[in-house]
């Protein structure tokens, strides 16, 4: 699952890489790589999601930053609440087996699949009444269009 895979990576960055010359990115290379704006990262800051290192007023991102900006646009994409994403990145624990994350992660990925599933089903419905309304507006407008090409020729 690419939940756990981003959040493994995450893990295995830490403070002493950052020492030892780890590639550090600065706030618009961030927004320009993942396609977020700078107002983005800084309200990720904010809320606790990121935690970029300050080298005076510049944002230095680290590979643990990267990993959890990944994390925090997957959660966004299928749906997710910053809330929840915080809450399952806030369990990880590098030296543990993340088992409470885990069956958080996966409790509320069932919870979200069953949401989605129901709008798709209310989206298909939508889309079956629209189809069949687009459908006699055609037949009505090919009935009244009909007799007129016939005088007309």
């Amino acid at each position: 699952m690419k939940l756990i895979s981003a959040g493994e990576t995450a893990a295995n960055t830490n403070n002493a890489s950052v020492e030892a010359g780890e590639d550090l990115a600065r706030i618009g290379e961030m927004a320009k790589k993942y396609g977020v704006t700078l107002r983005t990262l800084r309200f990720y800051e904010d809320k606790g999601l990121l935690n970029p290192q300050r080298d005076g007023s510049t944002r230095l991102y680290t590979r643990r930053d990267k990993a959890r900006l990944k994390l925090i646009l997957l959660g966004r994409k299928v749906g997710f609440s910053l809330r929840d994403v915080k809450q399952m990145m806030d369990l990880y624990d590098p030296t543990g087996s993340n088992t409470k994350q885990l069956r958080l992660a996966l409790d509320k990925s069932e919870k979200q699949l069953a949401r989605l599933q129901k709008q798709r089903a209310l989206i298909d419905d939508a889309i079956n009444e629209l189809s069949g309304s687009m459908s006699a507006v055609r037949q009505m407008l090919a009935e009244r269009t009909a007799p007129q090409a016939s005088v007309a020729s």
